[in-house]
Order: C-alpha cells, then sequence, then structure tokens
C-alpha cells in the first residue's frame, strides 16, 4: 500500500507573473543539488488524518509558518516512488528569508555510527512557474500544473 503524504503550494501575483514557493530538503545528501530537488511543504498522514490538515502541520513544521487562506484541491500525484501526494494550493505572501523548520536525524557519514541532525529544510524560495518546474522534484511539477489550469494560465504542460 502506497504511503499517502500532503502538501501545500503557497503562490503568489508577483512581477513575474504567479510564483510559486518551494522548499529546498536539507541534509548532506541535498546540500549540492539543486535543480529537480525542491519541494512542496508535505509530509506524511495516515488514513484517520483529514490531508488539508496534515497539509497545514507539515507546511509549519517545514517552514515555522502558520498558512491561512482560500485552500484549492489540486488533486492526488503520485510520485515516481509509489507515494501519494494530495495537494492543496493557495495564495499566500510566505517570508522565505525567515523558515525554520524542525530537524531529523541520520547516520551521517553512512557507515560511521555517528548521529547527527539536520534541519529538514535548509531553504525556501519563490519561483515564477517555469523556473520552479526545473527545480522540483519530477513528481511534483503535475502539481504545478494543476495549478496553472486552475489559475487558466498557459503551461509548458498544454505546449508538450
Amino acid at each position: 500500500m502506497p504511503q499517502n503524504s500532503a502538501g501545500i503550494l503557497a503562490y503568489r501575483r508577483g512581477r513575474p507573473g504567479i510564483e510559486v514557493f518551494l522548499v529546498h530538503p536539507g541534509g548532506p545528501y541535498w546540500a549540492k543539488k539543486d535543480d529537480a530537488a525542491w519541494s512542496i511543504p508535505k509530509g506524511l498522514f495516515d488514513a484517520n488524518e483529514d490531508p488539508l490538515t496534515a497539509a497545514k502541520r507539515e507546511f509549519s513544521e517545514e517552514t515555522g509558518s502558520q498558512i491561512h487562506g482560500a485552500f484549492i484541491p489540486l488533486g492526488q500525484f503520485r510520485q515516481p516512488g509509489g507515494k501519494i501526494v494530495t495537494a492543496f494550493a493557495v495564495e499566500a505572501a510566505v517570508d522565505e528569508t525567515s523558515i525554520s523548520s524542525n530537524l531529523f536525524e541520520m547516520e551521517w557519514p553512512p557507515g560511521s555510527g555517528k548521529r547527527r541532525q539536520y534541519p529538514e529544510v535548509d531553504r525556501a524560495a519563490w519561483f515564477d512557474i517555469e523556473t520552479a518546474r526545473r527545480k522540483a522534484h519530477k513528481g511534483q511539477v503535475p502539481i504545478m500544473d494543476a495549478l496553472a489550469r486552475h489559475l487558466g494560465l498557459r503551461s509548458a504542460e498544454n505546449d508538450r
């Protein structure tokens, strides 16, 4: 049975048009990765939990910010690893310079026996949708395409 995850794609109307808010995963594995590494703030939830409630919790845990607004259900998106992401969008102002993420622990370097803590998210940024498509994990690009459709924007998906 696939794992279920829920997340929020925050967006704003900026000078270049619509911009989306993405986070970069923390830890040594992701430290030097940029393209195809970013994500919407998201996390796992169980069958007894409301996906939007889980998405708001995960947004808060990964950014240190509460998010409010009129949430738009974008759908469910199967990721390459099999996980299913239930995604929501919301127009919101999020300060990418003041994120504060929860921590996770892992052995690093592998096989060393040393346990270290890392932030789940090490940075955040706003990107125009075309740049975000390049920065995001490939399984999350359809989430941005769904937002573009919802907002009536021309998308690269339509050009394929």
